[in-house]
């Protein structure tokens, strides 16, 4: 309750550090998820079903029967760090510490068992293994509360935001982690005249501009990103993967706070302005 005063929203996890599993009527995504997740649905459970997703603040959840249960099953508690506009810098063993030692700012630190979390002002997108013993732990991602930390809090830099832009560079091997957020993908634009350096760099200026309004204006700020995105392949003959872009937008106006219906809505109605269609 503390945490959440503080509007970080939390959530019980088990002895292996993972949320609790989904209850029957959730399970395989049968509820059709929560509203804030990649692809929003319609689910109002209320368990804490869908780990990062039914993170909350709402002390009337967090002391709801169904979740007094959950809590009393808990071994840990975690935390959605995009839903509190933070990301986490998880390194996993000492190397992973001093390569962050030498290469990022310094920022407030939290002790883990084998590393080290370090704590920046800013959500951004969720990626893991962007180097060795190094994941990013922010939007549509969970973290393991380890305590307050020691130290100021730095503003997100550069350096972090290239590790996920590196990443997404790089072919994924094996099965695609499921707390990252939609990537656009050259196989499914394969109409666009853009290379996806130029679309990479738009997309993050957009979410940039979003994540720059947490007290007012993200829904304009949303609008006004899927609108100059959309603009810019009003020449392709299509697909360009808008679907994809317009999911990110979404999911970044919605962890600063604007409510997914309404997020939905100025990103429809910016790409649809820029088409020339009327939502």
């Amino acid at each position: 309750m503390a945490l959440a005063d503080g509007n970080l929203p939390v959530l019980p996890l088990g002895a292996d550090k993972r949320p609790l599993g989904n209850c029957p009527d959730c399970t395989d995504l049968a509820c059709g998820g929560r509203p804030n997740m990649k692809t929003p649905g319609p689910c109002v459970c209320p368990w804490p079903c869908h780990g990062w997703a039914a993170a909350t603040t709402n002390p009337h959840v967090l002391a709801s029967r169904q979740w007094g249960l959950a809590w009393r099953r808990a071994r840990a508690i975690g935390y959605h760090p995009g839903g509190a506009l933070v990301t986490v810098v998880d390194l996993d063993n000492p190397a992973a510490v001093a390569w962050a030692r030498t290469t990022l700012p310094a920022t407030k630190t939290v002790q883990t068992t084998r590393g080290e979390h370090w704590i920046y002002r800013g959500a951004m997108r969720s990626a893991n293994k962007v180097r060795p013993g190094v994941d990013i732990k922010s939007l549509m991602s969970y973290a393991r509360w380890l305590g307050p930390g020691t130290g100021p809090i730095t503003v997100l830099p550069s350096a972090v935001l290239s590790l996920v832009e590196r990443e997404e560079s790089t072919p994924a091997r094996g099965a695609v982690d499921s707390s990252t957020l939609t990537r656009w993908d050259r196989r499914v634009a394969t109409g666009c005249r853009h290379t996806p350096a130029f679309v990479q760099t738009g997309l993050e200026r957009g979410l940039d501009n979003i994540r720059a309004h947490p007290e007012q204006g993200a829904g304009t700020a949303a609008y006004g990103a899927a609108r100059f995105l959309a603009a810019r392949h009003t020449t392709c003959p299509g697909p360009c993967g808008l679907d994809a872009i317009a999911e990110e937008l979404i999911a970044a106006a919605i962890a600063v706070g604007v409510p997914a219906p309404y997020a939905r809505r100025c990103v429809t109605n910016g790409m649809n302005a820029a088409l020339g269609a009327v939502a």
